[in-house]
């Protein structure tokens, strides 16, 4: 009872790891297209301030990711310590 218990628990976690990591790289695909869309028409607008808009909009782009790297990072260590714990 408390080992088939056990190993529910562990399957859970690391369906809601593979989730969170999944959530967080489409909401960082829809955050970047959104930065994309925005910038190309505040390019399209003001052409003379285009290379402060792309540079803005770089420097975005990246934090993003970044924000998306972690999660997949933080989303494989609870998939990995889900296993290690049925182990």
């Amino acid at each position: 009872m408390i080992l088939s218990t056990l190993l529910a628990a562990t399957s859970l976690k690391g369906l809601g790891a593979g989730l969170g990591a999944g959530l967080a790289v489409i909401g960082a695909g829809i955050g970047i297209g959104n930065i994309g869309a925005k910038a190309g028409d505040g390019i399209a607008r003001q052409p003379e301030a285009s290379d402060n808009i792309r540079g803005n909009a770089l420097i975005l782009s990246a934090l993003i990711e970044g924000v998306a790297l972690f999660a997949v990072v933080v989303g494989l260590l609870l998939a990995l310590g889900a296993q290690d714990f049925a182990a």
